[in-house]
């Protein structure tokens, strides 16, 4: 009986002392120290660039109309030439030849049309006092058609041939430069097939580059202006031409396996600087409209499937997450073009451990811990 008395009072000892040792709930966790930066406002002067191709406003391929040999070339390889200036020469003594037995056969065919006309008028008097059958004046009739006929067809085979005569000589069809010749003198050359020569413009240059079609709108707008918003200059590397562009026009319709637009650009070549052929890049300088633009630094902004956040200091020291649309990134720093508004603070250290909700303390960046760097 003393023994099960004695137990009970140890169980209730043992209750007792686990209840006054019972564990204390967790602390709250510790204020995360970030760095906390005002949003900028300030003029967000950039330029877009885009691959561009240097191209003649007018270019032509020259090749002969005729076949034949080339006899003469009348220029050196580069020079400028101007309209209606004899580039090349073929052979033409089988055209001339033809030409003269064209203009033998117009003869021959005159002759007979007179002679026709005389018979036909021979029997119309003859027919007058009915001393000859009808029928005979409705021959002599039929054959003054046909003479004229032949005559017409004579005269018609004279100016072809005379259109091949002419084509044995390739004139410029406008002032430009000259590229380097295909044919020597006596190479032979096939109508219509054989390249000759390249001859284009180079007073003025266009050139040509492909936008986003979601830049359409903007850059409609630029042609209205007639480029004075914007400034659009050519680079090669590090080095840029030296006279501004205008925005000429837009391509008739967007790309649809692209989903891009070509646009060109017409830039004064005085100097004979820029040639066909040429790879640079388009900058087009953009200022926004003259608009302020807000601006936080790269490093505040966090990426979530495709979507821009960054954190807000709120009330009781809590942050929110905020998401932003971004514009370009220039230097350190992006523009935002929607999400914040001018007075808004965002952090801009520290944010990799943040969450929605959690407890800052804002210190200076010389304050922060690098990333990486162990606690004493």
């Amino acid at each position: 009986m003393r023994q099960i008395i004695f137990l009970s009072v140890a169980l209730v000892t043992l209750a007792a002392s686990c209840t006054n040792n019972s564990t204390p709930p967790p602390a709250a966790p510790p204020a995360a120290k970030v760095v906390v930066e005002a949003v900028k406002t300030g003029d967000a002067v950039y330029h877009e660039e885009y691959p561009a191709t240097v191209t003649p406003l007018n270019q032509v391929d020259l090749r002969p109309q005729v076949s034949g040999f080339v006899t003469g070339i009348h220029f050196r390889d580069g020079d400028r030439v101007k309209k209606g200036q004899l580039l090349y020469s073929i052979d033409a003594q089988l055209y001339n030849a033809n030409y003269e037995q064209a203009v033998a056969s117009l003869k021959v065919q005159e002759a007979n049309l007179v002679k026709a006309q005389k018979d036909a008028d021979r029997y119309h008097e003859l027919a007058k006092n009915d001393a000859v059958a009808k029928q005979l004046v409705d021959n002599a009739d039929a054959a003054l058609e046909v003479a004229k006929k032949q005559t017409e067809a004579a005269k018609a085979n004279i100016s072809g041939v005379q259109t091949s005569v002419r084509y044995t000589k390739v004139f410029a069809p406008f002032n430009g430069v000259i590229g380097i010749s295909q044919v020597k003198p006596g190479t032979a050359v096939v109508a219509g097939q054989t390249l000759l020569n390249t001859i284009s413009t180079d007073d003025e240059l266009a050139v040509d580059f492909n936008i986003d079609q979601k830049e359409i709108y903007e850059m409609s707008k630029l042609i209205k202006q007639k480029g004075k918003d914007s400034v659009f200059t050519l680079a090669f590397g590090n080095d840029t031409y030296p006279q501004p562009g205008k925005l000429a026009f837009l391509d008739r319709a967007v790309d649809p396996q692209t989903g891009t637009i070509k646009a060109r650009l017409i830039f004064p070549n005085k100097d004979r600087v820029l040639r066909a052929g040429m790879n640079g890049t388009v900058r087009v300088k953009n200022d926004n409209d003259g608009k302020k633009s807000l601006l936080i630094p790269y490093k505040a902004v966090t990426e979530q499937l495709g979507e821009y956040f960054v954190y807000v200091p709120g009330d009781s020291s809590k942050v929110t997450q905020t998401r932003v649309q971004l514009g370009r990134q220039i230097g350190s720093d992006v523009i935002v073009r929607d999400g914040l508004k001018a007075g808004d603070s965002v952090v801009t250290q520290g944010v990799q451990n943040l969450r929605e909700g959690a407890v800052i303390q804002s210190v200076a960046a010389n304050q922060m811990q690098p990333a990486g760097a162990k606690k004493n």
